[in-house]
């Protein structure tokens, strides 16, 4: 058997067999099997790992990644109605172009002495989304949409000094899972149901779970669901009579056309950037944010960091730089009310990039084409037979329910049919929402064209013939 530990890795440090000799001997270590001692002779595997041959050259291994990622469909080569999160939008160059360049994409730490630019541009991010979003705090970005959700709702529960937050049942069973195991330390969630009718929260049910024992209410605008939310101002009425407070989840690039829940009165905003000038990317592509109004009993709750403008020595200059740096893990480590590490800060200046670009009238101009692209959808796909759009009285802002149950098809049959003729269904609902029966999220964005719609249309309606 060949053995490794004499081969030179080119990709691997201080594999040369007399480099890793001496830091052994540095250490008094008599091979790296002495790193392992803790580790029970019961879970090693004690055979080499079933992995294929080494690539032994770049041009190979440049051959082989190739390879892999030409086995990949993206949705930008097919017509894609995929969403539930994650969003084909248009990507204006000039987003990938500024999110590239050298002092921001490795720009990963650092202080103002050596990073003040990346400082001011992600202080112009916080402040357009504070102008889109009305409000006077957002932080710089955190992992993703999940993330900003669960931190959202152990804020309000940390500043109510209360336990229990309600959720409501309509949010994705991903976005649940990520809260739920996140807040599960500090918070015990509970479920709210949807209205059948109308796709938006359950209002009798909410007033039968509120409590004096309930932090905060939190909802999606859009929900999940595609329907808007348009019982939010009575949501946070009876949230606030309860002495609980309200968290929206929203589409910031929705905010062209629908109101903020600021001025519905909600507490604490949050939700994913990715919409804003960022790429689906396999996963990736995600940041979350978190807005409130300046209060500074929610301020100092907020375990993100927080960038603002600052006099300096100089009279009459100014920087950027931390608000309240001492409320954060960087300041009081373990001390602190949440982790915080690495933040999605790339994706806060892409989006900001995006946002100066569009400004109020092009994201009005984006609301406004997607909510007529996806009522339009809706009403073609409502006329064929066995075809049904649950909640269609309902506002939708760019997804809707497609049923299928009247067809007789499943989902999952009709998505691999519609897949061969180049056209990506929707996310399939049938299993995380089983009271809808067979149905997909259809999501429909700035990018698809009415053509595409009446594509989708016409193999849909031949599919199911």
């Amino acid at each position: 058997m060949h053995d490794d530990r004499q081969r030179v890795h080119p990709y691997i440090p201080n594999s040369v067999p007399e480099v890793r000799a001496a830091m052994l001997r540095a250490v008094g270590a008599a091979s790296t099997d002495d790193f392992y001692a803790d580790v029970p002779e019961s879970i090693r595997l004690h055979r080499p790992l079933d992995l294929p041959a080494p690539i032994g050259s770049e041009a190979e291994l440049v051959r082989h990644v190739e390879g892999l990622l030409a086995r990949n469909t993206s949705t930008r080569d097919v017509i894609s109605f995929l969403g539930a999160g994650c969003y084909q939008h248009h990507v204006p160059a000039v987003c990938d172009e500024i999110a590239s360049r050298s002092e921001f994409l490795t720009a990963y730490a650092g202080e103002p002495y050596e990073d003040h630019g990346r400082f001011q541009a992600l202080f112009e991010y916080e402040s357009m989304m504070g102008e889109l979003l009305e409000r006077d705090l957002v932080n710089v970005p955190v992992y993703d949409g999940f993330q900003a959700a669960g931190t959202a709702i152990r804020m309000a529960a940390r500043i109510t000094g209360r336990r229990r937050a309600l959720v409501a049942a309509s949010v994705s069973a991903d976005k649940r899972s990520k809260v739920i195991d996140y807040v599960r330390p500090d918070v015990d969630v509970e479920l709210v149901p949807f209205d059948p009718a109308t796709g938006t929260l359950d209002l009798v049910a909410l007033v039968a779970a509120l409590g004096p024992d309930v932090a905060c209410v939190f909802v999606e605008n859009p929900t999940y669901l595609g329907t808007v939310e348009v019982g939010g101002p009575e949501i946070v009425r009876l949230t606030h009579a309860s002495g609980a407070l309200a968290v929206v989840s929203v589409d910031p690039s929705t905010l062209g056309v629908l109101a903020p829940p600021a001025t519905w009165g909600a507490d604490i905003d949050c939700g994913d950037i990715q919409p804003l000038g960022i790429h689906q990317q396999f996963g990736g592509g995600h940041a979350g944010f978190i807005a409130s109004d300046d209060d500074l009993a929610v301020v100092m709750e907020y375990p993100s960091r927080l960038f603002g403008i600052a006099p300096t020595s100089v009279p009459g200059e100014y920087g950027f730089g931390d608000v309240a740096y001492e409320r954060t893990s960087f300041a009081v480590r373990e001390e602190g009310k949440e982790w915080v590490g690495t933040a999605a800060a790339l994706w806060g200046i892409t989006a900001g990039v995006y946002l100066a670009l569009m400004g109020p009238q092009g994201m009005r101009e984006l609301g406004q084409t997607m909510m007529a692209r996806t009522r339009y959808a809706m009403t073609r796909l409502a006329a064929i037979p066995g075809v049904g759009i649950p909640f269609a009285a309902t506002p939708h802002a760019k997804e809707f329910v497609l049923d299928l149950t009247g067809t007789g098809r499943t989902v999952a049959s009709v998505a691999a049919a519609l897949r061969d003729r180049g056209i990506l269904l929707g996310a399939d609902l049938s299993s995380e929402q089983p009271g809808l029966g067979q149905a997909a999220l259809v999501a429909v964005t700035e990018a698809i064209t009415q053509d595409d719609i009446d594509r989708l249309v016409a193999d849909l309606a031949d599919v199911l013939r």
